[in-house]
């Protein structure tokens, strides 16, 4: 990492990173300008940036997303979201703090069955909706319910995408996720939820007027297009099988999804293109940005650099091991996308498994997958369902900035990963 072109890539990065923070320029702007610089500097080519798996635009997050915006895209045409916004508030008796517990539970277990793209994808459209029907300030519960989705997604191998890339390279099953993570993952939900009644309290303002307005409403007259909402669900349904069936099906959860958004476009009687009008294309430019400057990083050396030290303090401490590789994995998560850190420190991660003579319980592969999905809430970067519920809230002109986000995403993250540190001890160590 002694060349030009190392310290070029990181000016660069922290540069763009810089003007994200900053907000002086939209985030698409310096996405897409660092992205063009580490092109100009030689820190990656036109092949890495676009063709190759290890340092290139990750294509199947980019296609997951943009088929499922495609499906919520008809979806919202039938009133599906709006029916579900006012069930969700009569339920929780139209008590701020009672929805946000319910969408919360709800992103959680939905984020551990899909993924947690998906599901905030799904969710948003009904919380925009929920809080404009009881006059409460949008930015808190898409906040809590991005906390969610990256909680309940590290419940299994579905769930969050470095998961995926986890299990690919340690020969580890859906059950094994499910095993070893589902408990922690319930425990950090009712966590979070205690968390978020004092980070938000000054949010959850009861209107009475708004609220007696709603519980009035007969949720079913919401639904505009019942047919179309049939032809939707039975898509959605069958791309929810074809994510569950990954293991035996051997399909990439983006060819799913644009499976299904093409299916439901070939079905349906509405037009190509507003369906392709509901496409958030800011938040796809923004993480094509961000996987090349990523990409530039990886191509010069610099994030294999950070791994091997973090590998050499690591040494042949098995306990030490996973509590330095569980707390770098989630500040450096926060820092750099989940998925290419991840992506880079699997190999980094199995070399270390195997000098220390094998590992049993994978404790491990366990902390790594902990730092990265639960470091992906400490900024508003960290993980890819941040920056599409950030995308939608600003296309509803309901922008959340960097720092709202991350001042909060700084406290649950210290919180979870820190009861996740006593986890990963108790179970693969003390009491093992």
């Amino acid at each position: 990492m002694n060349d030009w072109h190392s310290w070029a890539a990181i000016a660069v990065f922290v540069g763009a990173y810089a003007l994200i923070i900053s907000e002086k320029i939209h985030r698409v702007a310096a996405a897409l300008g660092g992205a063009a610089l580490m092109l100009a500097i030689g820190a990656t080519d036109d092949k890495s940036a676009f063709y190759s798996e290890h340092s290139g635009i990750d294509w199947n997050v980019i296609f997951l997303l943009m088929g499922m915006m495609m499906i919520v895209g008809v979806l919202k045409k039938t009133g599906m979201f709006e029916y579900l916004a006012i069930w969700a508030v009569k339920r929780a008796r139209a008590r701020p703090f009672r929805v946000m517990v319910m969408l919360i539970v709800i992103t959680a277990i939905a984020s551990a069955l899909l993924d947690n793209v998906t599901t905030v994808l799904l969710i948003a459209p009904v919380t925009l909706l929920v809080c404009e029907r009881l006059a409460l300030p949008v930015a808190p519960f898409l906040i809590a319910e991005v906390f969610a989705s990256n909680i309940g997604g590290t419940a299994t191998l579905v769930g969050d995408p470095p998961n995926i890339i986890i299990a690919s390279r340690a020969g580890l099953t859906f059950n094994d996720f499910l095993v070893h993570l589902a408990p922690l993952s319930a425990v950090l939900t009712v966590v979070l939820i205690a968390l978020c009644r004092f980070l938000f309290r000054k949010s959850f303002i009861y209107n009475e007027t708004r609220a007696e307005e709603v519980m009035a409403l007969e949720e079913r007259e919401a639904i505009k297009n019942p047919r179309l909402l049939v032809q939707g669900l039975v898509v959605l349904g069958l791309v929810v099988i074809g994510f569950v069936l990954h293991p035996v099906l051997h399909y990439e959860p983006s060819v799913v999804a644009l499976l299904g958004a093409g299916l439901l476009i070939a079905i349906s009687t509405v037009e190509t293109g507003d369906v392709l009008g509901e496409v958030e294309w800011p938040t796809l430019a923004f993480f094509a940005g961000l996987f090349i400057m990523i990409g530039g990083l990886i191509e010069t050396g610099v994030i294999g650099e950070i791994s091997k030290t973090l590998a050499d303090a690591i040494g042949d401490s098995e306990l030490g091991g996973s509590m330095l590789l569980l707390g770098a994995s989630a500040a450096l998560s926060g820092i750099v996308d989940n998925i290419p850190y991840v992506a880079t420190m699997a190999p980094i991660t199995s070399d270390l498994v195997d000098s220390m003579g094998g590992d049993s319980d994978h404790v491990m592969w366990w902390a790594l997958a902990i730092g990265a999905d639960l470091g992906g809430n400490a900024t508003a970067i960290g993980a890819s369902a941040n920056v599409v519920v950030l995308g939608i809230a600003e296309r509803n002109r309901q922008p959340i900035s960097f720092w709202q986000f991350t001042k909060y995403g700084l406290v649950v993250t210290a919180a979870t990963v820190a009861l996740s540190a006593v986890y990963v001890w108790l179970r693969y160590f003390a009491l093992a």
